[in-house]
């Protein structure tokens, strides 16, 4: 497998960016996933690491070789399509062999290759079958042994679960994550799903409006997300965000509720926000604590049931804009009408801070 490398890559059309210049390095191994909402530059930055898509600018490095104006046949990677892409009129066994017989292989390498595939993906009884006759976790599964019968430097995977019902993905998100741990493959995945980002990344690269917002492991961009934007679209629902006022080393939203920061945390909001103090709080829903004697309290808005747990919505008291309202994980055994007052406070390690200008998250100093 390869060493994906980035270097101030970007793509323009006339004066406007569908992607800025972006400095990225996918290790040998890695399971990378482009994530973002929709004409973020996710699928123009993967169709330009496969060649698909010229560069307006910069460099694209192979285990160090300069593929930036190499044709895609010559680039060593496997591009698996949101739809498929098969051949209707060849049969399961054809479509997977195609690219070996497009690479003139032997026919005995041919047909070992297509077996070994064929086993991986446990496809054996379909290879007869057109893909017309063939369900869609069925034929993505022909897609993915078409791609891997190649055995390329890296896969690059455009949404490849996007026309799939619930179930199938669940299923195929399982099957591709193993298929990479047992091919120990370099895989750069595009979604705009984030629990599929969550549940298969080692790597995640949040874009958004054409510039990458952060790139860390799933855990980071989770709990320490670099912007309100990444705060807000990581999660479901996305992190709490509350506009305060910071004085006298307490957050202040409202008459009715404040926060005290850890003292840690002191010289940093200081410095990183704006002389008047004023403050975003960013909270995840399972960090809040319902308790009688919650420093903070507010109103039942609404309540959703996931099953296991319930988020409660709760207009905070006092709140008088659109960041007033919460979302709290609270038993899902414990009732919660509509309108019933409810007090709860934060862990405080779990806060975070951002400033409402620059809109990026304030770092705390040795954290």
């Amino acid at each position: 497998m390869a060493t994906i490398e980035l270097r101030k890559v970007e793509k323009k059309f006339g004066t406007a960016y569908a992607v800025e210049p972006m400095d990225l390095t996918i290790n040998h191994g890695e399971f990378v996933v482009l994530l973002g909402p929709s004409g973020c530059g996710k699928t123009t930055t993967l169709r330009m690491i496969s060649g698909l898509e010229t560069v307006s600018g910069g460099h694209i490095y192979l285990d160090g070789r300069d593929v930036t104006w190499l044709h895609p046949s010559d680039r060593d990677t496997a591009f698996v399509f949101q739809l498929f892409a098969l051949y209707p009129h060849l049969t399961v066994r054809q479509n997977i062999a195609f690219p070996l017989q497009a690479q003139h292989e032997s026919p005995e390498t041919i047909t070992k290759r297509v077996a070994e595939t064929v086993e991986l993906l446990k496809i054996g009884d379909l290879l007869n079958q057109r893909p017309g006759n063939l369900s869609g976790g069925d034929r993505q599964r022909v897609a993915l042994a078409r791609a891997l019968v190649r055995h390329p430097a890296a896969f690059l995977m455009d949404e490849p679960l996007g026309a799939l019902d619930a179930d199938f993905r669940e299923t195929m998100r399982a099957e591709i994550k193993r298929l990479h741990i047992e091919q120990n493959a370099t895989t750069v995945y595009v979604t705009h799903d984030q629990i599929e980002a969550m549940a298969m990344a080692d790597k995640i690269v949040v874009m958004s409006n054409a510039v990458v917002q952060h790139i860390g492991s799933p855990a980071e961009v989770y709990h320490n997300p670099s912007n309100l934007f990444v705060a807000a679209f990581i999660g479901s629902p996305g992190m709490n965000l509350m506009a305060g006022h910071f004085a006298n080393q307490t957050v202040h939203f409202s008459d009715e509720n404040s926060f005290k920061p850890p003292k840690e945390w002191n010289s940093a909001l200081q410095v990183g926000l704006p002389s008047e103090g004023e403050v975003i709080v960013g909270f995840r829903p399972e960090v809040a604590r319902l308790s009688d004697k919650g420093a903070l309290v507010g109103d039942v808005y609404a309540v959703d049931i996931h099953g296991s747990y319930s988020v409660l919505h709760v207009k905070l008291a006092g709140s008088k804009d659109e960041l007033g309202i919460v979302h709290l994980r609270a038993d899902r055994r414990t009732s919660h009408p509509i309108g019933a007052k409810v007090s709860f406070d934060l862990d405080p390690e779990m806060v975070r801070f951002f400033n409402p200008q620059t809109e990026a998250a304030i770092r705390r100093e040795n954290a």
